[in-house]
């Protein structure tokens, strides 16, 4: 048992993966280095320390730190969230395999199970998470898997994750959900059952917006057979980028603590502002997962979205130009607030999609940062009056 499962969550963000000192530097340094040594203990091909056999010293601390902080047995780490994504399913799924999957995903996620596995002859049955009783009718013997995310993006849904659970051990399908929106810090889904978890570790986990990584963590058995897979296909953590994510990590829940924070007091003034037509935030009452975000969650998260009451562009693209604090940009989970409209950027290569599932050119999602909350509101307050008069 790795002793720092002792320690709490906070203590294994900063220590955890760094337990063997090298050569006396209180930080993991960067090992430049594509190979190494052969030892004598190495008996098959993968236990050979190769960059892209994701088994030198830099990929090995953050795996393990990884692993640790989400409670799992075993990390793999990816050079970026889809391919932790998609490396996983290509490793659990095969020709005339099903996904079972919830209807609104990432636009990435959504594109790769409706249009590009099922060219490899893997299809993808998709469920109303509400309505759990429907649940039962994408089931046959090619489902394998259950995909979630942990909060939807953009439209923030949160399911009842123990209902999923129960209802993917009733069927013999492997649990996998992507933690990213809700983070280690306000959720941990390893703890209620789910046999994978996923994170695009360019968000939150960095939080810096300066690196792109991915990982996948969980079961032994299950990531070692996502590893070996992983090392044929030549996907790779750079000892650079691995650096920089274990340096971010210690900060991550003071970060996303502020994050929590930050983004229910915008979205309860956002939801209280006369020019505003409808707030989307799990943490506000009027959420219709509410009670699930509130059992669940010990933190809401730093994402939200919302629409004007005016539907006109030129008044949306007015307000996102009045706005001085927040950066007009995709992506999330950084420092600094970002905002973007999903329908022309996560979703926009899904027309119908997006509309069925009521992505508009209206609604505009926020990454709330952790810059003072006053400025930011303040700011908002004069864009919404100014825009929307």
């Amino acid at each position: 048992m790795n002793i720092m499962n002792s320690y709490s969550l906070t203590t294994n963000l900063v220590h955890a993966g760094e337990e063997n000192i090298c050569e006396g530097a209180v930080c993991t340094p960067i090992f430049q280095s594509s190979t190494y040594l052969t030892q004598e203990n190495e008996k098959e091909y993968h236990d050979g320390r190769y960059i892209r056999l994701n088994n030198t010293p830099n990929q090995i601390s953050l795996a393990k730190k990884l692993a640790c902080i989400e409670k799992g047995e075993l990390a793999c780490l990816f050079p970026s969230g889809m391919s932790a994504i998609s490396m996983t399913m290509l490793t659990l799924l095969k020709e005339k395999d099903t996904i079972v999957a919830q209807k609104c995903l990432y636009g990435a996620t959504l594109k790769l199970m409706k249009y590009e596995f099922p060219k490899l002859g893997i299809h993808t049955k998709f469920i109303d998470i509400d309505m759990p009783n429907t649940w039962g009718d994408s089931v046959n013997s090619s489902a394998k898997v259950l995909y979630i995310e942990a909060i939807t993006n953009p439209l923030l849904e949160v399911v009842d994750f123990q209902k999923i659970v129960y209802f993917a051990k009733e069927n013999g399908l492997i649990t996998i959900i992507d933690n990213t929106f809700a983070t280690p810090i306000n959720f941990n889904p390893i703890e209620l059952g789910f046999d994978l978890v996923i994170h695009s570790c360019s968000k939150y986990m960095s939080g810096h917006m300066d690196i792109v990584a991915g990982c996948v963590i969980g079961k032994k058995e299950l990531v070692e057979k996502i590893i070996q897979k992983t090392n044929y296909m030549g996907s790779c953590l750079d000892p650079n980028v691995c650096f920089l994510l274990m340096r971010s990590m210690p900060t991550l829940e003071l970060r996303v603590k502020m994050q929590n924070i930050n983004a229910l007091r915008l979205a309860q003034f956002l939801e209280n502002h006369s020019s505003v037509k409808r707030v989307i935030y799990p943490g506000l009452v009027s959420h219709p997962n509410h009670q699930q975000a509130k059992q669940y969650f010990s933190g809401y998260g730093g994402m939200l979205c919302f629409e004007l009451k005016s539907t006109t562009k030129t008044s949306v693209q007015e307000f996102l130009t009045l706005l001085r604090i927040p950066l007009l940009a995709p992506s999330l989970g950084g420092i600094k607030t970002l905002i973007t409209r999903p329908a022309l950027t996560s979703h926009v290569m899904l027309p119908l999609e997006k509309e069925k599932l009521d992505i508009t050119l209206e609604m505009i999602r926020v990454s709330v940062g952790i810059e003072s909350i006053d400025d930011l509101i303040k700011d908002f307050d004069n864009a919404l009056s100014t825009a929307v008069p």
